[in-house]
């Protein structure tokens, strides 16, 4: 079902507690629960939140230093996830252990590597650059799917949706429907997705660019984004007042997004967000402005999305229409589908970099 040799983003750094906090962080990623603890050199810990004794959850227990301890019955257990003390026992047996994951923070994201460890490799992590760059701004969001991670996929490598579903906060236009995006397969060093590109000439402004300035005519918009493996989105996008000249861009709306997509479970999934400005444009006002926009959005994107997979429950097997819109989505599914048959090949030896994947 799952990629599991690749990066998924666990958390926000600010969400993980502090190393000399009590609190101590958990979420359920691919049907696994992951306990995360920040060091006190500044670096992450991640390990499997169940204790190999009686399978109690680790973050009901207590953090010593950059160790943990059981809550049920005190193994405590440091950063590789090695037992190192069992209450009333001599010598702790080497079994003793839990399951540690890779982790590493980029760009304000903290990823984890689901798969063989010895396979993690850096150069698969996303350019989430706008999550932390000094000239973006932004407010990071994370929102909760009951719904299976690849409806959400679906969703957002589909823009046509955003004349109707969006119709009063982020599309603003049947236009965007009907442009015809231009849809390429992406395989460069480390990353593997599609590209998608859509051009909206002369169309009015979506209310929420009024948040960054005022506009009197009609604008050309585009969407350019990646999708990429697993389930990651990076998309420049904007609008031009179509009185100002093509090559000037004075005037004109550019943000930039990075939006990620975790499972949970088979039917449930994590959704983190951002959608920056750049730094010099507007005050804290506008950046929230904007935040306030996307959580309207995406609330209509799962309402929407939550109401199709009822639909589905009711009966699995009932066919979907494929149609000319769908042509990201079918180009993303093959790809995923092409990198799970790998992973579960047992000829398989070596990690993808995506090179040579065209």
């Amino acid at each position: 079902m799952w990629l599991r040799n690749c990066w998924y983003v666990i958390a926000w750094d600010h969400e993980i507690p502090a190393a000399d906090s009590d609190a101590l962080f958990s979420r359920i990623v691919l049907n696994e629960p992951v306990l995360v603890l920040r060091k006190a050199d500044g670096g992450f810990v991640a390990l499997e939140d169940r204790c190999c004794h009686r399978l109690a959850p680790l973050s009901k227990g207590r953090r010593e230093g950059d160790c943990v301890r059981c809550g049920y019955h005190g193994l405590k257990f440091d950063g590789t996830g090695r037992c190192i003390e069992a209450p009333g026992i001599p010598v702790v047996p080497e079994k003793a252990r839990v399951r540690s994951y890779p982790v590493v923070l980029k760009n304000r994201w903290l990823f984890v590597w689901m798969g063989d460890p010895a396979r993690a490799d850096e150069r698969l992590l996303p350019d989430n650059f706008s999550c932390d760059h000094p000239e973006w701004t932004h407010k990071p969001g994370y929102l909760h799917y009951d719904t299976p991670y690849l409806l959400i996929c679906d969703n957002l490598l589909d823009f046509s949706h955003l004349s109707y579903v969006h119709e009063a906060t982020l599309g603003g236009s049947t236009a965007i429907a009907q442009a015809v995006p231009k849809i390429e397969r992406i395989g460069g060093p480390g990353q593997q997705g599609v590209k998608v590109t859509r051009h909206v000439p002369d169309v009015p402004p979506p209310p929420y660019y009024r948040k960054m300035r005022p506009i009197d005519s009609h604008v050309d918009r585009w969407f350019i984004y990646e999708f990429q493996l697993p389930g990651t989105l990076l998309m420049d996008s904007g609008g031009r007042p179509v009185t100002d000249a093509a090559d000037d861009m004075s005037r004109a709306i550019r943000l930039h997004s990075c939006q990620t997509l975790t499972p949970e479970t088979e039917s449930s999934t994590h959704y983190f967000f951002q959608q920056s400005h750049p730094a010099r444009v507007g005050d804290a006002s506008l950046t929230e402005g904007i935040y306030q926009s996307l959580i309207a959005a995406f609330n209509e994107d799962r309402d929407m999305i939550t109401a199709q997979h009822r639909n589905m429950l009711l009966q699995p097997d009932a066919p979907m229409l494929p149609l000319a819109m769908d042509g990201a989505l079918v180009q993303f599914r093959r790809l995923l589908e092409q990198r799970l048959a790998e992973e579960r090949s047992p000829g398989e030896s070596t990690l993808h970099t995506g090179v040579g994947d065209r």
